[in-house]
Formats: structure tokens, C-alpha cells, sequence
């Protein structure tokens, strides 16, 4: 009988094998072309956040700040927006016009809210979970909104072993 290395344990949920949010081709904050293949050897966080989101962002953002301290040397991820946040992380942004076909090949739900009272003025209802690839760009862990900066930074140094 051989010895095989024993399946990490997870606390996102394993999406190992999925035959979907396999990859992207997106323009970042300073309008670089950027696809999965720009990060070989770093592990990838994608989530859909949207600057007119009052909830989820800002809260998800500021955790993933959380989880890059945690992680200290191993950690990497609009331009001010961004920056708000952590300088190093960046922004993909894709055309409005491909937003529909982008969302749906991620499994993900997003809806512009109008607020009462102004033209202008909206919120973003949306997904809130973040998708996490491994060094060689496999998805590997879809992270579930509240998982917390402890099980995030957990999951991903496992994924840096």
C-alpha cells in the first residue's frame, strides 16, 4: 500500500475540478490586460465588488487587508478605491458590455439598484463570495461571505504549501 499525502481540509468550500470561473482576460485599474496566467506562482483571489456597494465591498476588502497581514511575506491581490484598502491589490475591470457574459461564466448574480430621490445615485445588489486559485491557476476554493480572516489566510497558506 502506498503512501499518499493526506487532502488538504479546507474551510472555503473546495471547488477543485469545477468546470467553471476557469479564467479571465481583464483590463486592471491602470487599463494592463490581465488573465491568470499574469500571476503563475501566486495564489489569486477573484471577487466581484462594486464601488457602489455599501455592504459586502467594503467589509470583504477590508478582511482580505486582514488575511494579507496574516499571511505576512507569502500574501499578494479603480485605482483610488483600491488603494483605500491596500495598494498592492488590484482592480480588474471589465467593459459593462461584457459584465452579463463574465458573471455568468463565474456562477454570479449582480443587480444595479436605483436609490429613490436621485438619477445618479445606485447600490449594487451582488454575490458576495470570492473565488481563490492556486499557484498554478486552478480554481481551487470558492469562500463564502463571512468566512473570516482567519480561515481565509488558513485555506490560502495551504494552498502556498
Amino acid at each position: 500500500m502506498a503512501c499518499t499525502p493526506d487532502k488538504p481540509v479546507f474551510k472555503a468550500i473546495d471547488l477543485t475540478g469545477a468546470d467553471y470561473a476557469l479564467g479571465f482576460e481583464l483590463p486592471d485599474q491602470n487599463g494592463q490586460k490581465r488573465t491568470l496566467a499574469d500571476f503563475k506562482g501566486k495564489v489569486v483571489v477573484v471577487f466581484f465588488g462594486y464601488t457602489q456597494c455599501p455592504d459586502f465591498c467594503p467589509t470583504t476588502l477590508s478582511e482580505w487587508v486582514q488575511v494579507k497581514k496574516a499571511l505576512a511575506d507569502k500574501g499578494e491581490l479603480l485605482k483610488a478605491y483600491m488603494a483605500n484598502f491596500d495598494p498592492s491589490f488590484l482592480a480588474l475591470i471589465p467593459p459593462v458590455s461584457d459584465l452579463p457574459e463574465l458573471a455568468k461564466s463565474f456562477k454570479v448574480y449582480y443587480k444595479k439598484i436605483p436609490l429613490t430621490g436621485s438619477a445618479d445615485s445606485y447600490t449594487m445588489d451582488h454575490s458576495a463570495g470570492t473565488y481563490v486559485y492556486d499557484t498554478s491557476g486552478r480554481l481551487r476554493l470558492y469562500a463564502r461571505y463571512g468566512l473570516g480572516p482567519t480561515a481565509m489566510a488558513a485555506d490560502i497558506a495551504q494552498l502556498l504549501k
